[in-house]
């Protein structure tokens, strides 16, 4: 039983690193194509900035009108500063230590314990994966050319 339940483990971290590995296998074609870049440099930057009465829009700018708000979002900062990083000659190493970098600043250093840390951490992954969700779809309504 505790041979099986490692196995199974085994099994899913290399699923995990084989689909991380594609993934930068595509960005790196991506990051390599400036134009492509300069598309989806143009739409992400267009989410942030555009007013639009689509309810899609509607619904990320409500999360994040109000100034105080924005500025304690942690997530909205990392997405940025990995928007700012994000160029055609930009390899995928820069960019994921740049989040790495971010994640040591707004996550890790500011734990002050293992649980302080665990629940900082589980609360910026879920509202990272809500904000990626959101800018998903909103590119995916109204940006169609920012996926090249």
């Amino acid at each position: 039983s505790s041979s099986l339940t490692e196995a199974k483990e085994f099994v899913k971290r290399l699923r995990r690193q084989t689909d991380l590995c594609n993934m930068v296998k595509t960005v790196r074609a991506l990051l390599n194509n400036n134009s492509t870049v300069t598309v989806l440099r143009s739409g992400l930057h267009a989410i942030f900035n555009e007013k639009s009465p689509d309810t899609t829009k509607d619904f990320f700018h409500e999360k994040f009108r109000n100034p105080k708000k924005r500025q304690k979002n942690v997530q909205l900062k990392c997405l940025k500063n990995f928007i700012s990083s994000l160029t055609s000659s930009t390899d995928i190493r820069d960019l994921l230590s740049s989040l790495s970098s971010d994640l040591q600043t707004f996550v890790i250093k500011p734990s002050k314990s293992k649980e302080a840390f665990k629940e900082q951490a589980s609360d910026f992954m879920l509202k990272w994966n809500v904000l990626l969700s959101n800018v998903g779809k909103i590119l995916t309504i109204n940006r169609t050319d920012s996926f090249g």
